[in-house]
Parts: structure tokens; sequence; C-alpha cells
């Protein structure tokens, strides 16, 4: 049975093309997808991911939880509203899901978690609660926009209660705050996103979402579908879970060592694994690769290198560069002579270090 979002009869009277993605009928492009994806690396576009999943978590003890749940230390959040990106492990030291944690208050954090992974994630975590005498509740009541590009954030804090404006002009990155949008909308406006540029992620109340939708339109911000949402953080260098990474990968082999507190004192699930593995030399890493001939780069190409063969995660034409690129999990310590097998044929690629693009330009190397 596949589920909507609120917008989705929003969607289709726009005309957009709708997919099946990860069970949810969402919207892959309204028209071009390139045109989508320029228009955030310029102006600025938005994203229904209402199918995102928001889990509310109460307690005394949730801190405590936090730190034993996810393996980034949440004691990096000491101020009310700031948010830590972090995966959360098995005992193995794969990657059950990849999210982001938002301190609201000693007893209340918030968690967004990945649509395809709802069901695993919330069962893991009711399960680790427990002993921590954590209340686990799932908001399905919410919806969420993501508006992003460089001139996203004045577009959004137009819309907002004039008391609220300042306040959200300052908000730092990878921060959250409550505001009043348009309609007297109760928002919850997070400095954070998944395309490389600057903008919010918005959580509203589903019987607002519409309007607000609407009230961004009129405000000049182009409706974007998941197609533009991919190439857009290809580009950023940022991980899909289920095609970068999963429950057989651990974060050092998905570049994502940068997540990973090792700090004293503080006994994660899956850190045992995770020193396991770095002690004995981690077998493979996550480089990006970039096609400068004609092609493209697909997830599932074989990789060669002079250290045995790899392959190709997430890879596709990346529209800013007008050139294709791709993410590949290759043997530890490869660097140069590697070749992808695109239909039979080897095609010389560069190793580089990603991301490929940063505020809308070609990074250095690229």
């Amino acid at each position: 049975m596949t589920q909507k979002t609120v917008l989705n009869a929003t969607h289709r009277e726009l005309g957009a093309r709708m997919v099946d993605f990860g069970g949810w009928d969402m919207p892959i492009s309204y028209g071009s997808q390139i045109e989508e994806h320029h228009v955030v690396r310029r102006d600025a576009g938005m994203f229904d991911v209402s199918h995102m999943t928001v889990v509310d978590l109460h307690g005394a003890r949730t801190r405590d939880f936090l730190r034993h749940l996810l393996a980034n230390n949440v004691d990096k959040l000491k101020v009310q509203g700031k948010a830590l990106y972090t995966c959360m492990l098995n005992e193995q030291g794969g990657v059950i899901d990849d999210l982001i944690v938002y301190f609201l208050g000693d007893e209340f954090f918030r968690l967004v978690v990945n649509a395809a992974t709802r069901d695993k994630d919330l069962a893991w975590i009711e399960q680790q609660a427990k002993a921590f005498d954590v209340t686990v509740k799932e908001r399905p009541d919410f919806a969420m926009i993501a508006v992003q590009g460089p001139h996203a954030r004045a577009k959004v804090i137009g819309l907002l209660h004039e008391v609220d404006r300042p306040r959200i002009e300052k908000l730092g990155r990878f921060a959250a705050a409550a505001a009043q949008g348009p309609h007297g909308a109760p928002l919850f406006i997070a400095r954070t996103g998944y395309t490389g540029e600057d903008g919010f992620e918005i959580i509203v109340p589903e019987e607002q979402a519409v309007a607000l939708w609407q009230e961004l339109a009129g405000a000049g911000v182009a409706p974007c579908g998941l197609g533009a949402r991919d190439t857009l953080r290809l580009e950023a260098g940022m991980n899909l879970y289920g095609q970068d990474m999963d429950e057989n990968v651990t974060p050092w082999e998905a570049s994502l060592a940068w997540t990973i507190s090792l700090d004293e004192g503080r006994d994660f699930i899956g850190r045992k694994a995770l020193e396991a593995q770095k002690a004995a030399g981690v077998p493979h890493a996550m480089v990006g690769l970039v096609l400068d001939e004609k092609g493209v780069l697909r997830h599932g190409q074989k990789v060669l290198t002079p250290q045995g063969e790899g392959e190709i995660l997430s890879g596709g034409f990346a529209p800013t560069l007008n050139k294709s690129v791709a993410f590949a999990r290759v043997p530890a310590g490869v660097a140069d002579n590697v070749r992808v097998d695109i239909r039979g044929r080897e095609v010389p690629v560069r190793v580089v270090k990603f991301p490929f693009v940063r505020d809308g330009k070609a990074c250095e190397g690229i």
C-alpha cells in the first residue's frame, strides 16, 4: 500500500511526475530536473520531505539513552535547539540509519530519521529505550518542507511573524527554533539540509502544510522533486542510506569517521566493533570519482584498481559540473590508476576528495 504525504494532491495539481520512493508516492520532478537542480544552486527551491520520520524522546534519562544509542556524542549539544548529525549502529558497527538529533530540553530530544528505514528504526529505538525509561513518540501529525538555496533563508524569513524574523535570521547552522509562520502556523525551523546549500528544513503541523507550500511558492520558491534532491546531495558529498551505507558497512568505510566520538567512558552500541576494525585496519574506503570524458557513472558499476575491485555506490550526472561523478567503495589505499567498467568498456576516472561542489561552485581539484 503506497503512502501519501499531505502535499500529494498539491504535487499532482502542479503536474509532478510521481514515483514510488520507499513505499511513498513522491514527486521526482515537476518538469526539468536539471532546471530544478540549478534553481537550488542559484536561488531557492523547496522539497516535500514529509515522508521523513520525526520521533520525540522524553524522559529524565534521555541524554544518557542517546549517549548509548548514537555513535556521535550528544554531550556536544549544550544549547537548546542545537542539532547533531550521527549514525545509529548495530553491535557489529554497521549503520542502522543516519539521522539528526535536536536538543530541545533536558528531558526532550527530537530525532529525524529516514523514511525507508522507519519501521526498523522505531523498533530498535523502542527496544533500546526501555532500559532508560524513555518515552518514544512518533509524530505523524507533522509534515516537513525543505527550502534550500542561496536565497532560501531570506524568502522563508519574509513569511514569518515580524517578531520572529530577527531571531530566525541569527539562527546558526545546525540549529533549530520555533517561530510563527503564515496564518499563525507554529513552525519548527532548522538550519539544516541535504543539498549543500544554505536554507531551512521546516516541520509544520500537517493541516497547515499545504498553505505553507503555497505561501512559499508565492514568495518565489520553486517546487523541486526528489530527482534534483539526489543530484544536489551527490554533488555536496552527502551519503544516501541504503546506497552508500547500510547495516553491513561501518562509518569508517562510509567516509563518516567525523561522526564517531570515541570519547572516554561512553560505551555506545557498536563501539567495540569500531575500535576492533580500526585497530585491524579498515579494509575499504569510500572515495569520490570524476569522469572527465562522456559517459555516466552509475550505481553497481565495477571499479578496477591496482589494489583490487570496488563498486560504484551513488553515481550520476552532476549538472553544476556538467560531468559525471560518483562515490565508490574501493580497497583501502587506492589513489590513482582507476578505471570503471561501463558496459564492457574500461573508462579512466580521477579519484578526488568530495564534496564535488560547495557554495554553488566546483571544489578545488574537481
